[in-house]
This record gives structure tokens, sequence and C-alpha cells, in this order.
């Protein structure tokens, strides 16, 4: 029974050491302050941790960085850092959809992408005392946050950027994970500047659209009007620059799906980070039939 207790101990203390949090603030003035909470692996000696930077989604009006507490415990139980992080909701008590105005939208996105390179630059700046390993963050986000993930990928950080420029030059994320997200202008993403992707989205998607599409499905004369390019887009756009994509799709399925990488589907992001960071080469499409009878729609690979 002895015996017993003491392995029990044992593994609750390994088990807190591997889940490790702590809350820093990353930036703060008169009127605002923003925290991360950084999910950090145990120690290995001489070791330096792999970083996932993460945003959450919410129209840029809510959500909370809290929210995806188990992602970051998977993650760090499985030697990576996840700096879940919170930014600025500019939108707000704002309409995002149809009905706002389109330059609030579009500054709503520069902030938060903004935000993420302040929370990015942070830890760089950090790094030793945290041991991480700046050639090695990754990007992620749901939603919203995978706007923000992928601007923050592709936009001219020095055009762009809000705030002071503190990232290295050069800055470089190793790899994006998004769910349901978009870009502005698939043509940012060129060969100089592809990095590996690993996407998820619902081919219904009339929020964030699958490939390139109006915003929350806005007409063509609402004020609120945004042209995006969705996961689909992206995919195909990364195949031509002969680039490392995976993408999910979600036959029939809608919105829904934002979360999935970061829910059910964490194991995906975890060989995806395994596979980028042992120079693997990929090229898939993965084709999950939709379950609830909703139509495909105009994709011959979902019939």
């Amino acid at each position: 029974m002895k015996k017993f207790l003491l392995l029990f101990i044992v593994l609750i203390f390994n088990n807190i050491q591997a889940q490790e949090v702590k809350t820093l603030t990353y930036f703060q003035n008169d009127t605002l302050k923003l925290d991360l909470d950084l999910y950090l692996p145990k120690k290995k000696a001489g070791e330096k941790i792999p970083l996932i930077m993460f945003a959450f989604g919410g129209g840029f009006s809510g959500g909370e960085r809290t929210s995806e507490k188990d992602f970051g415990k998977f993650m760090s139980q499985n030697g990576y850092a996840v700096a879940s992080i919170s930014y600025s909701l500019y939108m707000k008590g704002k309409d995002f959809g149809c009905k706002g105005t389109l330059t609030e939208k579009i500054k709503a996105i520069q902030i938060g992408v903004s935000d993420m390179w302040q929370a990015t630059a942070f830890l760089v700046e950090n790094a030793d005392k945290y041991n991480l390993d700046t050639s090695k963050i990754f990007i992620s986000g749901i939603s919203a946050g995978a706007e923000i993930g992928f601007h923050a990928s592709f936009w001219d950080y020095k055009l762009m950027n809000l705030y002071k420029s503190n990232l290295p030059e050069n800055f470089k994320y190793k790899g994006f994970i998004g769910g349901s997200g978009a870009i502005q202008d698939i043509n940012l993403i060129t060969k100089e500047k592809a990095i590996p992707m690993l996407l998820a989205h619902g081919n219904n998607d009339d929020t964030v659209p699958y490939a390139a599409g109006s915003h929350r499905s806005c007409p063509t004369n609402a004020s609120g009007w945004l042209i995006l390019f969705g996961s689909y887009a992206v995919y195909n756009q990364m195949n031509d620059l002969h680039k490392d994509i995976e993408l999910i799709t979600f036959c029939g399925g809608g919105h829904e799906f934002s979360g999935y990488l970061f829910h059910q589907g964490q194991q995906y992001v975890l060989d995806f980070v395994n596979d980028v960071l042992n120079g693997k080469k990929f090229q898939s499409h993965v084709i999950v039939p939709s379950k609830n009878g909703k139509s495909s729609g105009k994709y011959s690979f979902c019939e």
C-alpha cells in the first residue's frame, strides 16, 4: 500500500511539473494591460523548448486566453511550450459583420496582429529565462485568432506593426496552425515567405470563407464587405509553390469546426510540429465526410 501511495505521489508530481503555467504581462501602459499564459514542459538540462503562440477566437469582440487550457497542457506534456495570449478586442461593442465598417474590421485585425508580434517579441527577449528556442516558434489560432496568425506570418512587419519594432530582423515563424482562418491577400504567401501549415476548415463555412469569398457571406453592397482567402485557397497556393501544407476539410461542415485542431485534433498538431522540426516534407488533404446530411457544396472531393 505504501509503495502504491508513493508511486501515485510521484506520478502526480511529474504531471504537475509537466504542466507548469506562468501568467506573464507582455505589454502594459496607462490604459492597457495584456497578459499571456505560458505552459511549460518539464525542463531537460541543456535542451531549449520549441514554442507555440496561440490566439483565441471570438470575432475580435470576445473570447479569452484561458479557453484552451487543455491544448496548452497537452502540448506541454509532449515537450512543447504554449503561449496563449490576450489581445485587444477592438470590435467589442461594434459590428464585425456586414453592417460594420470595412476600415474598422481591418484595424481590428491589425491591432490583434500587432499584439501577437508584441507577445512574440516579449518571449524572444525572455527566452533564456524560460528556456525557449527562438528558432522554433510556431503560431496558431482559432477563427479570428487564425486570422491573426495568418497576417502575423505574412504581413510586412515594419509596415503593419502599430508598436515599436522589437522582433529580430528577418524573424520568421517556424509554422502556422489555423482553425477556420483566412488571409486578406493570397499573394502575400510567396515562395520566399511560405512556412509549413496545418489548416482545418468546414467547406460550408458561411462565417469565414473556406476558399475565396466574403467574410460573414456579406453582399458586395454591404458596408462591411471584406474579401478573404480561406484555408482551401491557401492550400492551393501552397501546392502551386510546392510548399509544406496539410489541410483537413470537413465536408458539409460550417464554422463549428474552427476549434477542431485544438480540441479533438490535438494529435494532428503534435504530429505536425514534430514533422516540421524533423524536416519532413508533406502536401496532404484529409477529407472528412459529412455526418450531418448537409450539402457538401461545389467541391467534387466531397461528393
